[in-house]
């Protein structure tokens, strides 16, 4: 059975959030565009984990031969979401306002981002993070951790045919956690 946490994100990243957005230089137009979008993301965003931690032993066949989980004695399978607020503001300045669009997208690849690396840094000894479709884990593993953990009914988090998640700022992970032999 997974859990099911609330986790706070670190700081807002700017310079993150600027390089999300493809910018190179920021002018004033640009850092005024970000703190404007900042201020229409101001309670929006509804950071939550749902999880499950075994031991590898027990782990299921997809990640029994997970290169990155060698010397790992448990795993931690993820699914995070910053919620469905920062989709609906870039949905409407999609037409509207694409720049904003823009920014409100890198605003909410920072914060997932952000959320997932708040999640695994309370884990000591924890190896780097790894997705589906990364590190050679099969895009398909997607649905067999959607299966395990239930995020749709835990935190809201769906996922459709194409194996892509909505809410978009959606990530599903795994990490190690090594002995400390």
């Amino acid at each position: 059975m997974s859990l099911v946490k609330s986790v706070i994100p670190q700081e807002y990243d700017r310079r993150e959030m600027l390089r999300y957005a493809g910018v190179r230089e920021a002018t004033p137009e640009i850092e005024a565009l970000l703190e404007e979008c900042l201020a229409e993301c101001e309670g929006i965003f509804s950071s939550k984990v749902c999880y499950l931690e075994l031991d590898l032993d027990k782990a299921p066949d997809f990640l029994k031969d997970c290169k990155q989980l060698k010397g790992c004695e448990r795993a931690v399978i993820f699914v995070a979401t910053v919620g469905i607020g920062i989709d609906r503001l870039i949905k409407k300045y999609g037409v509207t306002s694409p720049s904003k669009a823009l920014m409100l997208q890198a605003i909410g690849t920072e914060r997932i981002e952000s959320l997932c690396d708040s999640f695994c840094n309370g884990y000591e000894s924890a190896t780097s993070r790894f997705s589906p479709g990364y590190a050679r884990l099969e895009l398909d593993a997607q649905r067999e951790i959607f299966s395990l953990l239930n995020p749709e009914r835990s935190i809201g988090v769906a996922l459709n045919t194409s194996l892509l998640m909505s809410p978009s700022k959606s990530v599903s992970a795994i990490f190690g956690i090594r002995s400390k032999k």
